[in-house]
């Protein structure tokens, strides 16, 4: 497949599962009554954090590796059969202590305990495919979920519960399973699986999963905390302003999660750097350009997209555009630290989403709600000179040969 076709296809496919997780979210506030929608949504928020780890455990790591040999091949076979047992394991506890517990979120955990090998395991295998640059089945599987999903949660009644909905959602992952596992079989037939390398000290997976917490986390409980102690405005208004950004968010997650295997078909470390600088001058550029857009949303339009929220969201469209702006530079610097030196990006995401925080504090006290983002975009800049001073520093004392990159970064096989 060309570079710009597997591009294409990576964007798509991470679009299409992002468009999967809205749709249902969609259609199960339409299936559910307030309450109902609630214990659904504080499920799926169980299984979207259970998502962001293992994909940061097993998937990043993967689509480092390089090249189409027997080990990358094994590798992917071998990440994939980590995430189904571990998420087994994981989710066999889960069902068990919940089954012991009353009331409707209850059950509807046991429900997602039991079906985290199928949900999770269809995720594993996009990781699979992008690591053997064959993103174009990453694609197929995640079409054949959506209209599997959809034609399942379609034919529910409205004031279906939380459990049923969590059983119908889940299940209708298992064609796309199914499909995924015989194709990944097909291109890694006879090749070993090694579990052993993900369990040891230093597997990078571990830094990976410190990284998402750190990233995600922080960020959130710090917005919630802000919320309730002072101005509860705060929270959906920068709530608001991100949702408005949901596109880019599909980007950035395409170029951290699938761009190695992108950028490793170019040759030479000083081309996938320049490569990378210049992903992040486009994605940077698309900020700009879908920030100017929202900003010349009329009023009415606006509305229909966030309802009463628009007005105080609307007027943080510099901000967060700005802040967008500067997280494109950020993110292809870790992207361009991941190739280099993989183990350097922790540091950077812990210090500087803790400034990030500070920041948006100060800005905060400083000038309300519009402080705060400013505060937030502060601390995306911040994170972005410092990720492409550390590549320049890394490319200045240790050049690293051209057909290297990640081999001596990732934990050997025994």
């Amino acid at each position: 497949m060309r570079a710009r076709t597997a591009i294409v296809a990576s964007v798509a496919d991470q679009g299409v599962a992002a468009l999967t997780n809205i749709l249902v979210l969609v259609a199960a506030a339409r299936l559910s009554t307030v309450a109902d929608f609630a214990r659904f949504s504080a499920v799926y928020l169980v299984f979207t954090v259970l998502l962001g780890v293992f994909g940061a455990y097993t998937g990043q790591p993967l689509v480092l590796r390089r090249g189409g040999g027997e080990e990358t091949r094994g590798a992917c076979r071998s990440a994939v059969v980590f995430t189904v047992a571990a998420s087994a394991a994981l989710g066999a506890l889960l069902a068990g202590v919940c089954a012991l517990l009353p009331g409707d979120t209850a059950r509807a955990l046991t429900v997602l305990g039991l079906l985290l090998p199928v949900v999770l395991g269809q995720d594993a295998l996009r990781y699979a495919f992008s690591t053997l640059q064959r993103p174009h089945l990453a694609l197929s599987s995640d079409l054949v979920r959506l209209v599997c999903v959809l034609g399942a949660l379609s034919t529910q009644e409205y004031g279906t519960g939380p459990a049923r909905l969590i059983a119908v959602w889940g299940l209708s992952a298992l064609p796309a399973l199914l499909l995924s596992a015989a194709l990944l079989h097909r291109a890694t037939a006879r090749t070993p699986v090694r579990l052993r390398p993900m369990l040891r000290r230093g597997y990078l997976g571990r830094r990976f999963v410190v990284e998402f917490g750190v990233g995600n986390a922080t960020g959130q409980l710090s917005v919630l905390g802000l919320g309730a102690v002072g101005n509860p405005l705060l929270v959906g208004a920068l709530r608001g302003a991100t949702t408005l950004f949901g596109p880019l968010n599909v980007l950035y997650t395409s170029a951290t999660s699938f761009g190695p295997p992108l950028l490793g078909r170019l040759t030479g470390e000083r081309r996938r750097v320049r490569a990378t600088a210049a992903l992040a001058a486009v994605l940077a550029l698309t900020a700009a350009l879908w920030t100017t857009v929202l900003a010349l949303l009329p009023g009415r339009a606006g509305r229909e997209l966030l309802g009463d929220t628009w007005p105080v969201a609307s007027a943080l469209l510099p901000a967060t555009g700005s802040q967008y702006a500067a997280m494109a530079a950020g993110t292809c610097g870790l992207l361009a630290l991941r190739m280099l030196d993989p183990r350097t990006t922790l540091s950077i995401q812990v210090v500087f989403s803790l400034a990030s925080v500070a920041f948006m504090a100060g800005g905060y006290i400083l000038g309300g709600v519009p402080g705060a983002a400013w505060g937030l975009c502060l601390g995306s800049a911040c994170k972005a000179v410092a990720t492409w001073a550390r590549v320049a520093r890394i490319r200045r004392r240790k050049p690293v040969p051209d057909d290297d990159v990640t081999a001596d970064a990732l934990p050997s096989a025994p």
